[in-house]
């Protein structure tokens, strides 16, 4: 029997483990919405506990180690309950049932509720978890059943090849457990409406490396401790993980905007730690892969496809702004940054895991990057522009079923990141690095990269221009604002933007939308068309894209009323905050007035836009490492609203997201005016 002085011995032996921690071990604590987050990493042990609370309440431990956890999920209460910890969490490490080692936390909660009801625990991989809290089931491959010890609940596992699983134990140190093998167990307070629960979790699976903090960050990083620490638990020798606690594992788009975003203040370690995730992940014919199925849930895929329970892991090749975002970040530190160009030659020869070097297989994507541009470049007309793959209706980062408000040529892959991917490969040619790598049937497509990518920058976002006459506008803004309850700034001239995407007759989506931030970032538009977009985007809310709660990624204003019902502040990409969109725009922002061709006019409005979007970045700096926010109106201004506390919501944020913590590079700007930054401006 389990009994408290098991618990204790466990704690002690925890503490021992802790005090033995090197200087850069973690554990820090987010707060958000519902969302009480500990993370935690000490050496070959990484865990982050998420304690929600409110009616539904739940206990998750998410593991970067196979991209498991373990989630408990209690009954609906009638009255909204809170945890609390009590104590810090403590790094464990145990055996299970059969002498292997297990990795995770032990930690001591309580909350303020009369009973719980236990409705399910699942122990898997994190994307088992992941749709059980948004579907509410889970394959009957990976069920758990509990096991009753006196005070103590336990679900243990292996996992479904047999290797080592995960374990669940929970302690009900303050109120009584109930329950059998008919009955769901129940867990009643007995002392002041309080129940206390002693609980460790752990996971099987095979740790990964984390970086040492001197080979992580530079000098030049921002001195912003939380965010050092999300980048820290999320940065891995073997990867970087997208966020936590949902997308705790390798994402291509991810990994490469905030390598590039970082990259100022990446210790070359890292920045090639993380091209090389990317490179050694590409198919044959040199596509991005987007994300990896690993652990159970690499298992799970086995199963379905060839009913063998094999582990290797399982590539998503669907979305395609990935395939064209390496060749501008591979150039960006190979030939642009001083660091890079040094290790460049040796960078390109290594051989991740003993297969071909990274630079045959950087080739094999830029000959795919070249073949895909190939039709637009010699016919400049929508039909040739990039579009998704066929059958699927997502395919870069507005990766939810209504993100491109049914699209099918996406914006910022036709108009930004297809010629800055042309750009860099016709640069990559033209410094002689990838000689080694080619192939002599390159020649004709190397020829012709600059051509190509001239004709992508003249002709793409063209196609993408949506204008509202001025009257109109006034219209569609009162009205839109009146549905929402907020206040209607005024429109001033014709509104001018480019489209979120094109749907599949060539139409324009009239979304406006934040992913201008990839031509500020990557391109160099005409400083009249520059001018235009950056106005039309920071109008307040509802004319443009600006609240005091951040620069939203979406505005369906002048849409019609079925694609407007898409875009709330419910909806995962619609009229919500993303912190890394909000860095980007400010990044391509400081990019655009570096230019020496500006006329000061333009120059001036992007200084006067530069420092607006600062002054919300800061302002919602507590958020500032999550995913994404929304927002509500008290009846004068726009306050934020954290994103998965309602249940509207149609997911939850992560507390901790990969590429929002570009902020360690993307900083205001010096107290220097930009004015005379450049004295080659125009009048």
């Amino acid at each position: 029997m389990l009994r408290a002085g098991f618990f204790a011995a466990l704690a002690a032996l925890a503490s021992g483990l802790a005090g033995a921690a090197t200087a850069d071990d973690l554990a820090f604590e987010v707060r958000e919405g519902l969302n009480l987050n500990r993370f935690l990493q000490d050496g070959d042990i990484a865990a982050h506990l998420v304690l929600r609370s409110g009616p539904r309440p739940r206990i998750l431990v998410a593991f970067p180690a196979g991209n498991s956890g373990v989630g408990l999920w209690f009954e609906p209460l009638p009255v909204p309950a809170h945890w609390t910890l009590v104590g810090d969490p403590q790094p464990i490490r145990v055996d299970d049932a059969r002498g292997r080692v297990l990795r995770g936390m032990s930690f001591v909660v309580a909350i303020d509720a009369p009973s719980l009801v236990i409705r399910q625990a699942v122990l898997s991989s994190v994307r088992v978890l992941r749709d059980f809290e948004l579907l509410g089931k889970a394959p009957a491959l990976v069920a758990a059943q509990a096991t009753v010890r006196g005070d103590t609940l336990r679900w243990a596992r292996d996992r479904l090849d047999d290797a080592p699983g995960y374990q669940l134990d929970v302690r009900v140190a303050k109120g009584d457990l109930s329950g059998d093998a008919q009955q769901p167990a129940r867990i009643h307070a007995t002392e002041g409406r309080r129940i206390e629960l002693e609980i460790r979790a752990v996971s099987g699976e095979t740790p990964l490396t984390p970086f040492p903090v001197a080979q992580l960050l530079t000098s030049a990083a921002a001195p912003d401790p939380k965010t050092r620490h999300v980048l820290e638990f999320l940065s891995y020798r073997e990867k970087f993980l997208a966020g936590s606690w949902r997308f705790l594992t390798y994402f291509g788009r991810d990994t490469l905007m905030s390598v590039r975003l970082l990259m100022p203040a990446l210790a070359p370690e890292a920045v090639e730690a993380g091209l090389a995730s990317v490179i050694m992940r590409l198919s044959p014919t040199g596509q991005v892969a987007h994300e990896e199925d690993i652990g159970e849930f690499a298992i799970l895929d086995h199963l379905r496809a060839q009913q063998t329970r094999s582990a290797a892991p399982v590539y998503d090749y669907r979305m395609i702004d990935g395939d064209f975002l390496l060749a501008p970040v591979a150039a960006a530190w190979m030939l642009d940054d001083a660091r890079g160009r040094t290790r460049a030659v040796t960078f390109l020869a290594a051989r991740p895991e003993a297969g071909e070097p990274n630079g045959t297989r950087l080739a094999r994507n830029l000959r795919l990057v070249l073949a895909r541009a190939a039709p637009f470049a010699d016919g400049p007309t929508r039909a040739n522009l990039v579009e998704l793959l066929p059958g699927y209706p997502v395919g870069e980062w507005r990766d939810s079923n209504d993100g491109l408000g049914g699209g099918r040529y996406p914006f910022d892959v036709n108009a930004a990141l297809v010629p800055a991917a042309l750009e860099a490969a016709a640069r990559f040619f033209a410094s002689g690095l990838l000689d080694p790598y080619l192939a002599p049937e390159d020649a004709a497509l190397i020829a012709d990269a600059a051509r190509m990518a001239g004709v992508w920058r003249a002709q793409a976002a063209r196609l993408f221009e949506v204008r509202v006459p001025q009257a109109r506008a006034r219209m569609a803004i009162e009205t839109y604002a009146a549905q929402l309850g907020v206040r209607s700034p005024p429109a001033r001239g014709d509104t001018l933007f480019h489209a979120v995407a094109l749907d599949a007759a060539g139409v324009p989506v009239p979304i406006m939308n934040s992913d201008e931030g990839f031509v500020l970032l990557f391109g160099e538009p005409a400083p009249e068309a520059l001018d235009h977009a950056v106005a039309a985007l920071m109008q307040p809310f509802p004319a443009g894209l600006m609240t005091g709660a951040g620069m939203l990624v979406a505005n369906p204003v002048f849409a019609p009323p079925a694609l407007q019902r898409k875009f709330t502040r419910d909806a995962y990409h619609g009229t919500v905050v993303w912190s890394w969109q909000q860095l980007l725009f400010a990044a391509g922002l400081e990019r655009q007035l570096g230019r020496c061709d500006l006329p000061l006019a333009v120059r001036a409005h992007l200084a006067a836009a530069q420092a607006a979007l600062w002054k919300v970045i800061q302002a919602t700096r507590p958020l500032a490492n999550s995913e994404l926010w929304s927002w509500q109106w008290d009846g004068r201004q726009f306050e934020v609203a954290p994103f998965g506390a309602h249940r509207a919501h149609a997911d939850e944020s992560n507390a901790a997201q990969l590429w929002s913590t570009a902020a360690l590079s993307v900083r205001p700007p010096s107290a220097r005016p930009h004015e005379h930054s450049c004295t080659n401006a125009t009048n």
